[in-house]
């Protein structure tokens, strides 16, 4: 196997492929990549919460890559691909087993315009430091629209309560590093009802994660989905393409982000056994 070293080998090595764009996090914070013939292989740690292996290409040239590779980097690492792969890899390696599905969501920039009842959004700009917040109060716009803002660092706490309450699993945390911004959304009573984050992104793909709405005070009233909406804005502003990850079962939150014009492609995890 040969390493990549540099975003526009890996590009060019992996037709653009935005899962293995953003698992390199632009050669960044220990994050390295390999090929073998036409098999593709990116090693990154901590990555969303794992160890991970983002893999593609052909399983012949895949699986003596696959070999090498975890023997270099251990045990922890969790390779993940489309899923026909996988269960290729998995029926083909020994010890290696299918450990989860999940969908892959993203858009580009292209036609992005305002959506129809996904809720309005705030005006601020994401940068280093302190993000200009809203105050309380004023979560909801004209004729009961939602409009999301860039949470402050005086509304993390409360956006990290929200998440231990209702999205417990969540590896995107206010507490935790990973995270580049929240945007939330407060109700008529001045509640945050729903948050979302702009996380470990990376130069050409950045990622949607965190999306948490209250099921009693958020939930039907647009207000993860304007949430959602601040975040994918800031991330195509700055890069290319916008994506995010969702558990294959969750159909509502699939069924949300289709609305805000984003494509699923179905990946599988696996683990050594």
């Amino acid at each position: 196997m040969f390493e990549l070293t540099a975003e526009e080998q890996l590009r060019t090595a992996t037709d653009d492929d935005s899962v293995l764009v953003w698992a390199a996090q632009g050669f960044t914070g220990g994050a390295r990549a390999w090929a073998r013939g036409r098999a593709v292989a990116v090693a990154s740690p901590a990555l969303s919460g794992r160890d991970r292996i983002a893999v593609r290409g052909p399983v012949e040239d895949l699986l003596p890559l696959l070999d090498e590779l975890l023997a270099f980097v251990g045990p922890s690492y969790r390779p993940f691909g489309d899923a026909g792969l996988l269960a290729e890899l998995c029926a083909r390696r020994e010890g290696l087993e299918l450990s989860g599905r999940f969908g892959w969501m993203q858009r580009t920039a292209a036609g992005l315009s305002p959506l129809d009842g996904v809720g309005a959004v705030g005006v601020g700009t994401v940068g280093t430091g302190a993000f200009a917040g809203r105050a309380a109060g004023e979560g909801v716009g004209g004729q009961g629209r939602a409009v999301a803002h860039w949470l402050a660092p005086g509304e993390l706490d409360e956006a990290a309560e929200l998440i231990d309450r209702h999205f417990p699993a969540s590896h995107a945390h206010p507490h935790r590093p990973g995270v580049r911004a929240w945007a939330g959304v407060r109700d008529e009573a001045g509640r945050l009802t729903a948050v979302a984050a702009d996380a470990w992104p990376a130069p050409a793909v950045g990622l949607l994660a965190g999306v948490v709405s209250d099921p009693v005070h958020g939930r039907g009233r647009g207000h993860a989905a304007a949430a959602c909406r601040l975040v994918l804005d800031g991330i195509l502003g700055r890069s290319p393409c916008a994506a995010l990850m969702v558990d294959a079962w969750n159909e509502p939150a699939i069924g949300l982000y289709r609305r805000l014009g984003l494509e699923h492609r179905t990946l599988d995890a696996a683990a050594q056994r």
